[in-house]
């Protein structure tokens, strides 16, 4: 069994736990701490140091997820979070920050990985879309278990709007949408992404995730529509299995 730390940063919570890669599992119940106001590097360091410090039995290299595009480490956008990560290499703070290796990857990427090989993605062929649903819209896209990383699909334009203002998890409670409503917006954004790729699958998840039941039966598009089955933790466990590969 090999256990690696995966830490998954987000713009509203940082979230971590040990993870067995090759099950997939988590190992022990995630520990998540609110992300700070102002997003800062040094605050959003902090925040990771002590999620790491929860689990002082798991040492090696580890894995972190952020909400931008990661190039070699380094940090090239970061709309949820203040723009001084713009440039950072943040592999290198991370790591000479923790003390120890750290991989850093988009925070999507990270889930849809999760969930093709442990999850509602396995063994599926063709393209396949996981779709990220919290304070902003995360897009992984797989062909043939093959990632594209760094697709920001969340930022396509709708109606004039960005999409993450259009169908967020943070764009319902900002505009206090009801299930429904919000089920409609998701299927325009979910649409709207089906007529320029043709997937062959749609995979839910996020935050909102959770509350598929009230609104995903709602939603009608011409993919199949799936949500994440391990739910909000993909992207821990994709962080984690990612320093492995």
């Amino acid at each position: 069994m090999t256990i690696r730390l995966g830490v998954d940063i987000g713009g509203t919570g940082i979230k971590s736990a040990p993870v067995d890669v090759e099950l997939g599992d988590l190992t022990a119940d995630r520990f998540r701490l609110v992300t700070p106001k102002k997003h800062r590097p040094d605050e959003v360091m902090k925040t990771v140091h002590e999620v790491v410090q929860k689990f002082p039995d798991v040492q090696g290299p580890i894995g972190v997820t952020f909400p931008g595009v990661i190039i070699r480490g380094v940090v090239h956008t970061a709309a949820n979070m203040d723009k001084s990560w713009v440039g950072l290499d943040a592999d290198k703070m991370f790591s000479d920050s923790l003390g120890r290796p750290v991989t850093l990857m988009n925070d999507a990427d990270a889930a849809g990985v999760a969930e093709m090989r442990f999850g509602a993605g396995k063994d599926k062929r063709g393209v396949v879309i996981m779709i990220t649903l919290g304070t902003g819209i995360g897009c992984a896209v797989f062909h043939d278990g093959v990632l594209l990383p760094n697709t920001e699909l969340g930022h396509i334009e709708i109606d004039g709007m960005d999409a993450e203002r259009l169908a967020s998890g943070s764009a319902r409670d900002a505009e206090k949408l009801s299930w429904k409503e919000f089920g409609k917006r998701l299927q325009r954004y979910l649409r709207t992404l089906d007529a320029l790729l043709w997937p062959d699958l749609f995979i839910i998840g996020g935050g909102v995730s959770k509350e598929a039941e009230k609104y995903l039966p709602d939603v009608k598009v011409r993919t199949p529509v799936v949500t994440a089955e391990l739910l909000n933790n993909a992207g821990i466990v994709g962080a984690a299995v990612l320093v492995n590969s």
